[in-house]
């Protein structure tokens, strides 16, 4: 584990860690602004889930869940 003795290396798990910036990675694009309506509501749906949640990521799982809360099926 050579990073450990980098004095370069950032953890950015560290929960201690103190950023200028609190700009977090996202799973999906950070704009929804190219997505047709019915695309929007559903990143809308992920991204309101995922703060709900206290999730970055999600699963497939997760996301069938959401799109079925919206109301579609199969």
């Amino acid at each position: 584990m050579s990073h450990l003795l980098d004095a370069n290396f950032v953890d950015r798990r560290d929960p201690n860690r103190q950023t200028s910036q609190q700009h977090e990675r996202r799973q999906f694009s950070n704009s929804h602004s190219e997505l047709s309506d019915a695309a929007r509501e559903i990143a809308d749906a992920i991204d309101g889930y995922k703060i709900q949640h206290r999730r970055r990521f999600v699963t497939y799982e997760e996301i069938f869940q959401v799109i079925s809360e919206l109301g579609y099926h199969k």
